[in-house]
């Protein structure tokens, strides 16, 4: 019996799918180099969790604030803030896992929780705390940042003096990446994955641009610091992870847990994380305050450094800080 020419096409394809992307060769970027080597002169790497940690720290102040950076971003995106607040706070940045010169550990190097993952970011929010000999903070979460702040003071509300929310990405926008995330795990787009990654190394100043209100402000300095981390060795390895581990649960049926005060603080131009959604969760909470920064974007910190401190200041004035 003769096969049919539409049966050997089908059994070709499967072939090619299930086996061709293994034959996709996956070399490491070029020109990276280890994280020590693109430190700061107050860069710290300290060992937590299993993980080197880079890390800033600044100021003695008895009030702590701990830093959290958004996606794609490092402790770089709070360049413009940190040493004025550290005039009157003990301030703590670090680069989460996946971004900035944190280590990125590779699949076969942990046992136990995915570092990457919302749970182990809480936890390690909380053991650099327990480093630093900190007992209660104020966690500054910027977008997906704006989560790990929450999770952390969901899961440790001892710990968690306020929450300063910066254009918090928090609730589910849905979208390609929620629908995608079954394929993730396959095998074949498992070997693709740090290829499928590194387009944000072409793509990040147009990503850059979206994020400011004005992208003329943003100067060669900005963009070679966002660039940084893409030259770590091992960037594209450790964002994969990230993102094949970034699956968020539905914090708003806890929004009520929540009690410790909390202003949200959004750029009235951002189109990251439309002002609307930092509305609504700031109406949401139970302590909340919602403040809007005109002319603005995603990244206040950065684009309206003087009113993004001012607001703070204003919040800490109110819940008796200062």
């Amino acid at each position: 019996m003769k096969t049919k020419p539409w049966i050997i096409g089908i059994a070709l394809t499967v072939v090619l799918l299930g086996v061709g992307p293994f034959l996709v060769p996956v070399p490491p970027p070029e020109g990276t180099t280890a994280a020590e080597n693109l430190s700061d002169p107050d860069s710290q790497f300290v060992e937590v969790g299993g993980l080197k940690v880079h890390l800033k720290s600044a100021g003695t102040g008895q009030t702590a604030l701990i830093l959290l950076h958004g996606f794609g971003a490092s402790l770089f995106s709070w360049r413009e803030v940190m040493l004025p607040l550290s005039a009157e706070f003990q301030v703590l940045a670090y680069d989460r896992p996946g971004f900035g010169l944190t280590e990125r550990p590779k699949r076969s190097a942990w046992t136990g929780v995915n570092p990457y993952s919302l749970e182990a970011q809480a936890d390690l929010a909380v053991q650099l705390m327990d480093r630093f000999g900190i007992n209660q903070a104020i966690l500054v979460g910027h977008s997906a940042g704006g989560t790990v702040a929450m999770y952390t003071a969901l899961k440790y509300p001892r710990r968690v003096q306020a929450l300063i929310l910066v254009d918090p990405a928090v609730y589910p926008s849905g979208g390609l990446p929620g629908v995608a995330r079954p394929l993730f795990s396959l095998p074949q787009i498992d070997h693709l994955g740090p290829l499928l990654v590194r387009s944000i190394a072409s793509r990040g100043e147009d990503i850059l641009d979206n994020a400011w209100h004005d992208p003329g402000m943003i100067t060669p300095e900005i963009v070679a610091g966002y660039r940084k981390p893409l030259q770590v060795d091992g960037w594209d390895v450790g964002l994969w992870e990230f993102t094949r581990a970034a699956s968020y649960p539905n914090l708003e049926p806890r929004f009520n847990e929540l009690k410790m005060p909390v202003v949200v603080i959004s750029g009235d131009d951002d189109r990251i994380v439309p002002l609307e959604q930092s509305t609504r969760l700031a109406q949401a909470l139970p302590d909340s305050r919602l403040a809007v920064i005109p002319e603005c974007g995603h990244l206040p910190q950065e684009e309206q450094p003087a009113a993004f401190l001012e607001v703070v200041r204003g919040f800490f004035m109110e819940i008796g800080i200062l």
